[in-house]
């Protein structure tokens, strides 16, 4: 089983820590796109501050991402699982897993980054900003670079097993499933049901998707078909419920009542 999350927008930078190794990170296949997009960002908030910050939607009050952009090649990398935090990661909350859950994160966990990729937890990256629908100067959207190489690193990742992919809508258009792999991928919706109505709240869609992975780790199961993911996921406590298979995979909708 493999599980795809998405990045989080925010991140914490790593005080102390060697500087960023492309070629020490998982899926080296990527290195050469992430070579391409690491220097595009870094050239980008060297050279021109205001566009940059233009380009990565950043608030006046979020200039100092820029300058940490800049600096990319030689700042401090920490493990991904400290990196990236926020509602979903806070809810997973990787580095308080028992140390069997933690060692089946490391080969079932994986991070769809701008500009890494796909990362493991225990890679190490620095702390950066760049959104999943970003352009960039003389490369263009991030997303279309990604969809050109992503691929066979996800194949490699998920070897025979289940895809279970969290993915939000922007970074899904970092890859999308080969036809002869969609019986192998679940799409996962959160929707809250309240006074016999459903609806998807962000916020909880997040945290609850945190806590669902949380559960897979610390359970251990690795489930290799969609009918063996929604017993688990049954089995867990959650209320599961499994639509027809499309073009992206198979989707489930996890109904909870309390926020």
């Amino acid at each position: 089983m493999l599980i795809l999350l998405p990045p989080s927008e925010g991140k914490t930078p790593a005080r102390r820590g060697k500087p960023l190794d492309l070629g020490a990170l998982s899926s080296p296949k990527l290195g050469h796109a992430r070579r391409q997009v690491l220097d595009a960002l870094v050239e980008l908030c060297r050279a021109d501050p205001d566009r940059a910050r233009a380009t990565l939607g950043l608030a006046p009050g979020l200039a100092d991402l820029v300058d940490r952009n800049a600096d990319l090649p030689t700042a401090p990398t920490a493990r991904a699982d400290h990196v990236y935090s926020g509602v979903l990661y806070d809810a997973l909350d990787l580095p308080s897993l028992p140390a069997d859950a933690r060692r089946r994160a490391t080969s079932r966990v994986a991070v769809v980054s701008s500009v890494f990729g796909m990362v493991r937890p225990g890679d190490r990256i620095p702390a950066y900003r760049l959104s999943g629908d970003a352009s960039l100067p003389g490369l263009g959207p991030v997303a279309g670079v990604w969809r050109a190489h992503l691929g066979g690193a996800v194949r490699e990742a998920l070897g025979p097993g289940l895809l279970v992919d969290l993915r939000s809508t922007t970074y899904a258009a970092f890859w999308r499933p080969e036809p002869d792999l969609t019986r192998r991928v679940v799409t996962v919706r959160v929707l809250h049901e309240s006074g016999g109505r459903r609806t998807v709240v962000s916020h909880f869609n997040k945290a609850t998707k945190g806590r669902l992975v949380r559960g897979l780790l610390e359970d251990g199961a690795n489930p290799g078909s969609v009918r063996t993911l929604v017993a688990t996921l049954e089995r867990l406590g959650w209320t599961v419920e499994a639509g027809a298979p499309g073009r992206s995979g198979t989707p489930i909708d996890v109904v909870v009542t309390e926020v």
